[in-house]
């Protein structure tokens, strides 16, 4: 989900990192509410970062990652995974690759769109957490994410076939079949140990 460095002109850039502070802005009043939001979002910071490591991949124009979207999400919430996503972001710039800072914005708000806008919809109508639910979660996020890279792409200064866009959309088939496996058992780990209150405190996980 990463876009390269010139790709997009240096204008649409600024714009983007413009667009990526005000996003966040208007969601940190959450933070300012409640501090325990902190300690998940710094939680879903770590965990994004070790889920971008261990599964990178170039695919066309750009990369296919294990994001860990929904189990950050459904595991920590909406603002944490949102926060969570610009921080392991940053965190990726500045020790693994540097190159990487130029479209800050550009990656955050590929990740932090669609989040907002499956927590808008599925997700807060979601009823039961199942393997099919979170299926439902992930193929909405993903297709999100995949399109915020075409659009991208579109408004790019380099021209991009679109069969390497569609190479890179569907490399993601495989994510949306092994993520909510993963999701599910980390629901359940966490689920079964609500009773600790340390637990309670990092965690915000439904009973799955």
């Amino acid at each position: 989900m990463h876009i390269e460095p010139g790709y997009v002109a240096s204008a649409k850039i600024v714009a983007a990192n413009a667009a990526a502070v005000a996003l966040l802005g208007s969601q940190s009043v959450h933070l300012l509410k409640q501090p325990q939001l902190i300690v998940r979002t710094l939680i879903a910071g770590v965990l994004f970062t070790l889920f971008m490591q261990a599964f990178d991949l170039k695919v066309g124009p750009s990369e296919l990652h294990f994001l860990g979207a929904m189990p950050i999400y459904l595991s920590l919430g909406f603002v944490p995974a949102l926060f969570g996503f610009a921080i392991g972001l940053l965190a990726q710039g500045l020790i693994f690759e540097p190159t990487d800072l130029v479209h800050l914005g550009i990656n955050t708000l590929s990740l932090a769109v669609p989040l907002m806008l499956v927590h808008a919809t599925f997700g807060q109508r979601l009823a039961r957490l199942d393997v099919r639910s979170i299926l439902k979660l992930d193929a909405a996020y993903y297709s999100g994410v995949t399109l915020m890279v075409g659009f991208w792409l579109a408004i790019g200064e380099v021209a991009t076939p679109f069969s390497a866009w569609l190479a890179f959309a569907s490399s993601y088939a495989a994510i949306v079949m092994v993520e909510p496996i993963f999701t599910l058992l980390a629901l359940q780990a966490i689920g079964r140990r609500q009773d600790n209150p340390v637990v309670r405190f990092c965690f915000a996980a439904k009973a799955a």
